[in-house]
């Protein structure tokens, strides 16, 4: 996938960490707080991302890059659920760290 239309540096190199499934530089963008939600419900983003990388889970394609490149729509490998159209909401600090994330299905 093209990550080249990503703006916002700290969402690139997440996405690119995201994308070469490289968890511990995935980790590293976000700060020791960071809020995570899934559709919508509080979660560990921890042991969810882990999981996540266990099945190699990226985005396929991105359909919209909005809001100065922190809000990503398109279509996303989840390993065990399948293939479908996903969100990913950013909020990153004046220090370049990401202190929530926002996922969910996008729903057609």
């Amino acid at each position: 996938m093209d990550t080249t239309k990503l703006t916002n540096e700290t969402v690139k190199s997440a996405i690119e960490s995201l994308q070469a499934n490289d968890k511990d530089a995935w980790f590293s963008h976000f700060t020791a707080d960071a809020v995570f939600t899934d559709d919508s419900n509080t979660k560990d983003l921890k042991p969810f991302f882990d999981n996540a990388f266990n099945h190699k889970e990226k985005f396929l394609h991105l359909d919209k890059i909005e809001n100065e490149g922190k809000d990503l729509i398109g279509d996303f490998y989840a390993g065990q659920w399948g293939t479908f159209k996903v969100y990913f909401k950013f909020t990153v600090t004046n220090e370049g760290k990401i202190s929530r994330l926002d996922i969910g299905q996008v729903n057609k």
